[in-house]
């Protein structure tokens, strides 16, 4: 008889699968204790993280990694306190878990509406920025969902000590252990196997170059929030929820 060993993402995706039925349901407040429990361990940990970025900067330098890019994987002290203003911003928000929109009464007197509710499993797959580990972690959790992440390469060791401090964080708070779960592996082919895993991962959100969308687009086997690549308009129709667009 013979195995076959899961992927990493696969392994990752079931333990976040796991955490988010019991995420689902977790309090506002105990969400809202978590981000701040974030937000106060990237400032207190901002040391440990220059410590890791600065180095992984002169690596892509000396890499020719252009300018710009370099920019975008930089973190500064200012950037950490910015981050952190971030998640503190994101706990301030209303809990959206349990909001009931357009509620009618029936002519027999039943009452219908929309109610909104977590997902379950958000996997984000995202190039050179940091910071979007701790962006899409927090929107996550306050949305009761869990968070499989897999950051680019180039950005990848900054990415996975923001994901550690977060996920350290959350489970600290009292939220599930493997609510937030960090790909390790820079193999290309994780991403592959993210995006055939439909049955931990309920939603992918890539965020990146055209290359990244256009291959997560094609081969995603679960529904994908995809967004432009630069010179974006939106339009807000006009039956819409203008506050909430």
């Amino acid at each position: 008889m013979t195995t076959t060993a899961q992927s990493e993402a696969v392994e990752r995706a079931t333990r976040v699968r796991e955490a988010s039925r019991r995420l689902a349901t977790t309090p506002a407040d105990r969400k809202n204790a978590a981000l701040e429990a974030i937000a106060a361990a990237l400032e207190a940990q901002t040391d440990t993280i220059l410590a890791i970025n600065g180095p992984e900067l002169e690596r892509a330098e000396a890499n020719g990694v252009a300018g710009s890019f370099l920019d975008r994987m930089a973190l500064t002290p200012e950037r950490i306190a910015s981050i952190a203003g971030d998640v503190r911003a994101v706990a301030d928000l209303p809990d959206p878990v349990g909001q009931i929109e357009e509620l009618q009464t029936r002519p027999n007197g039943l009452q219908v509406g929309r109610m909104r509710v977590p997902l379950g499993v958000i996997g984000a797959i995202y190039e050179s920025r940091p910071n979007v580990t701790i962006d899409i972690a927090s929107i996550c959790l306050k949305s009761g969902n869990g968070v499989l992440l897999r950051s680019g390469s180039d950005a990848h060791a900054s990415s996975a000590v923001l994901a550690a401090i977060a996920a350290r964080a959350v489970e600290e708070a009292g939220l599930p252990a493997h609510a937030v779960e960090f790909i390790q592996s820079t193999d290309r082919a994780e991403v592959g196997e993210m995006l055939r895993a439909a049955d931990q991962i309920d939603l992918v959100i890539p965020r990146g170059g055209a290359d990244l969308i256009r291959r997560v687009r094609d081969e995603a086997t679960m529904p994908v929030i995809t967004g432009g690549i630069g010179v974006c308009h939106t339009y807000i129709d006009a039956a819409a929820d203008l506050e909430m667009a």
